[in-house]
C-alpha cells in the first residue's frame, strides 16, 4: 500500500520534543505517529506509552543507595524469621 500524506497541526515545541524523543528511540516522528495509528487500531483504543521513564528525586536516591548497600535489610531464610525481625523492637 501506498503512503499517504496527512498534515497535522502540532505545537512547534511538541514537536522538536517528539522529534527528540523519537530520535533517542530510534524512531521518526512519521514512524512513532504510524505505530500509534496501528496500535489503537488493533486494541480499539488509546493503546500505550514507549519510552524511558524518568524517575523522580526519591527514587533516583533510593537506586543510588541501593547500589551502594545504603539502608538494606540483612537477609532471611523463612517468612518467620522475616516477620520475628518486622516485629522487633528497635
Amino acid at each position: 500500500m501506498t503512503p499517504v500524506s496527512t498534515n497535522i497541526k502540532i505545537d512547534p515545541v511538541l514537536k522538536e520534543q517528539s522529534q527528540t524523543l523519537f530520535e533517542s528511540l530510534g524512531l521518526s516522528l512519521s514512524s512513532a505517529i504510524n505505530m500509534f495509528l496501528r496500535q489503537a487500531v488493533r486494541e480499539q483504543a488509546i493503546p500505550f506509552r514507549v519510552g524511558n521513564p524518568i524517575p523522580n528525586l526519591e527514587t533516583l536516591q533510593a537506586i543510588e543507595n541501593a547500589r551502594k548497600g545504603i539502608g538494606l535489610s540483612r537477609g532471611f531464610t523463612s517468612v518467620a524469621e522475616l516477620m520475628e525481625d518486622l516485629n522487633a523492637d528497635d
